[in-house]
Parts: C-alpha cells; structure tokens; sequence
C-alpha cells in the first residue's frame, strides 16, 4: 500500500486559505506530517521535490496563521539534504528512547528508572526577535506521570566527586547541566 506524503502546491493553498492573516486571529491552523519521507511514501526517494515541499509549506504557513509540525526519521535521508531540512526548520527537536537496562546511564541520571526518553532542543525560532532566545537546557526527560500524561523536565544529573569521577546516584541533591560538559547529552542527527 502506497501513501502520498508530498502535496500539490494549489491543494497547500486551499488548505491554507481560509487561515490568512487579516489582524485579527479568530483561527488556527495545525498541518501535522508524521514519518515524512518514510518507505510507505510514494515520494521517498525523491529527496529533492521533498525539499522542494517542505520550502513550499514553510511559505504558506509564514504567510497565514497556521503552524506545522514535520517528523521523520533521520537515518532515511542523505546527510546533505538532511542538513538543508535542518536549515529550513525554524525550530529544530530530536527525541531518544532510553535504553531499559544502561548502567552508565542510570549512574549519571537521577530517576532514570522513570524516564521514557530525552527531548533535545537543537534550534529554536527566532522569528521577529532582537534578542536571541538562551534556554536554559537543552536536554529533557521526558517522564510518565500516573499512566496518563507525558511530562518533560530538565535533564536532573547526579552530582560527580571530582577526586574519583564517581557519581553519585542516590544523592538527594541534583543539579541541572546547562553547559557542555563530559555528561551531557549530544543528540546530532
């Protein structure tokens, strides 16, 4: 079963005409693509026209009042035209699953039994600003909370002693990275 993934410029524009921008905001739109280039698309190897549409759908939604959200996996696409994905996003995320039984990790992380994955934040928007936007991480956990919810939080990491290098797990004080540093968590794709 083939899946088209890429769109006809005139059916971006009727889809996204009713959301322009007039001054007032009386709607929303929300365009969600899920595993964008994956082998089910009927365009997945077509790298280019891919780039193509996500240039053309990044025009649209700056030009109405509608917000997109693309996700793919990066392992499919050639890292050239996976830079220039990257350059066209104005805000830019890559999530991780935890391994279940990592040692290391479990060391370096306080409540990692919790813990379902990391969010990392790679770019943010910066669209009609003067100032640029300083986080204060980077890197998220993101938990379950009471079966029902996912939550994020700053990555929690246990504090080290600097004469062996241990850390220290079950300490009940933690402190949050926002440097780079040997235990932080580099999320490239």
């Amino acid at each position: 079963m083939e899946v088209a993934c890429v769109f006809t410029a005139a059916e971006l524009e009727g889809a996204a005409s009713p959301l322009r921008f007039d001054g007032n905001i009386t709607s929303a739109g929300r365009i969600s693509i899920q595993s964008f280039c994956a082998p089910q698309c009927e365009f997945s190897d077509k790298e280019w026209d891919m780039l193509s549409f996500i240039g053309s759908l990044k025009s649209l939604v700056m030009s109405s009042n509608a917000v997109a959200v693309i996700t793919f996996p990066p392992s499919l696409v050639s890292p050239a035209v996976l830079k220039r994905w990257q350059h066209l996003a104005d805000t830019l995320l890559s999530v991780r699953a935890v391994p279940d039984e990592d040692r290391e990790l479990a060391k370096l992380l306080t409540g990692y039994q919790d813990m379902l994955g990391l969010l990392n934040v790679h770019k943010v928007a910066r669209i009609n600003t003067q100032v640029p936007i300083i986080l204060e991480a980077t890197t998220y956990s993101i938990k379950l909370h009471k079966r029902r919810s996912l939550g994020l939080e700053c990555l929690n990491q246990a504090p080290v002693d600097a004469s062996s290098g241990n850390s220290y797990g079950t300490s009940g004080s933690c402190s949050v990275s926002t440097k780079t540093g040997a235990l932080d968590f580099l999320l490239t794709w």
